[in-house]
């Protein structure tokens, strides 16, 4: 891959939603320190959305307070952008509906439900074993595209209950949604193909109820009303591309941590109590989402400067979470910190509902990892890194390790 360099946040923010950008965060801490409510000239979510202004903010605090204040930050913005592909979700719901479809949707992904028998989380270590299995006697292998890439998203089909064979296409659809702003015609096609690809399975569930998310999902109820056939498939939309890209992120920026100190590598693997640790900095340190949308419903403030109604908010989750106001050496990956939360999965009502699924994914795929590959180290003269603007991860991982 072709890194970009880039100076400005104008010229990373005319890039898109995953440019190849390396490092942003001196841009982002320029922003912290100068200008944490900075007004973008021009921005396509905004364009589509019809704001007459839009904002970027980048620290801890600020960030914060807006995703906290669903009251005077409205998420309705996100259904104007985002919801052009995803159809109705959660995530560009408010007060009563966000309650409603909020209730209709989480059970299926509790811990209780993903750990209601043994089944699910023995299904997930034999995924991951078997795609270990493909490269644990080869000694070397780009870790990104022989595991972390597919892993998440063939547990997700897994859950679904969808046929196993479908998974490149359908990761494939969900990737080509969050490009729905730079190219509309790439988003509108996935969104397209994801709806009849979806529609018949769904249909068939709520006929023929098995023990899989979709049906949970077409069974659910509240107050006597049940999710619409397109509500079903606009969630699904959701977690096929928030929740497989998450995983995939986290488990392979992990192992960049890793690679750049071995050490790291080994105190982890030695004791796995870490692991939950480690995916957590690993979430602080490069946010695999990295914005979410917002928009101000009366004149109010941030961190002391005025905003008007109607102003679109970029929350730079990525930004705060490497503030240095709220976390001692932000740009330093280090699992013994003690000065607060990190918001990665978002905060406040809007916070991740799919969390519990990537925590556990995370961990039983970091654990399968460590149990089968030793010594890794980075593969010497491979160049690599976590990228990205809105969503962050590495565009490869080249490994080594000692073959049994």
């Amino acid at each position: 891959m072709s890194y970009v360099n880039v100076d400005t946040i104008e010229e990373l923010l005319s890039l898109g939603p995953m440019p190849a950008v390396k490092d942003p965060y001196p841009i982002y801490k320029k922003l912290r320190d100068e200008s944490p409510v900075f007004e973008t000239k021009s921005s396509d979510e905004t364009s589509i959305s019809g704001n007459p202004r839009s904002v970027l903010i980048t620290r801890y605090d600020d960030v914060k307070q807006v995703l906290k204040d669903d009251e005077t930050f409205s998420s309705a913005i996100v259904q104007r952008t985002m919801g052009v592909v995803m159809g109705p979700t959660i995530v560009g719901m408010d007060g009563k509906e966000h309650l409603k479809h909020r209730t209709l949707v989480t059970p299926s992904l509790t811990t209780r439900a993903l750990k209601r028998d043994s089944d699910f989380p023995t299904l997930v270590r034999k995924i991951a074993d078997d795609y270990i299995d493909k490269f644990a006697n080869k000694g070397a292998v780009d870790l990104h595209a022989a595991f972390c890439f597919d892993f998440p998203l063939t547990v997700f089909t897994s859950l679904l209950g969808l046929p196993a064979g479908d998974v490149e296409k359908v990761h494939k659809w969900g990737q080509a949604l969050c490009l729905v702003a730079f190219d509309p015609a790439a988003g509108l096609e996935a969104s397209e193909n994801l709806y009849n690809y979806m529609i018949s399975i769904v249909q068939a569930k709520r006929k023929e109820p098995q023990d899989d998310m979709i049906s949970m999902l077409v069974q659910a109820e509240v107050d006597g009303e049940k999710l619409s056939d397109l509500e079903v498939i606009s969630f699904l939309r959701l977690l096929t591309l928030a929740g497989a890209e998450t995983t995939n992120h986290l488990i392979g920026t992990s192992f960049v941590a890793m690679t750049r100190n071995p050490e790291l590598f080994e105190q982890v693997k030695a004791d796995r109590s870490l692991v939950p640790t480690m995916l957590e900095e690993a979430m602080r340190w490069e946010s695999p989402v990295s914005t979410v949308m917002r928009e101000a419903v009366c004149d109010t403030e941030i961190g002391g400067i005025p905003v008007e109604k109607d102003t679109a908010i970029i929350c730079h989750i990525g930004s705060a979470n490497r503030d240095e106001r709220q976390f001692n050496d932000p740009d330093t990956f280090n699992m013994n910190r003690d000065e607060g939360d990190a918001i990665p999965f978002g905060y406040g009502r809007h916070y991740c509902a799919g969390s519990h699924l990537a925590k556990l994914e995370g961990e039983i795929g970091m654990n399968a990892l460590l149990d089968r590959l030793d010594n890794v180290r980075a593969q010497p003269g491979e160049d690599y890194s976590v990228v990205g603007f809105s969503f962050r991860g590495p565009d490869r991982v080249p490994i080594t390790f000692d073959t049994v």
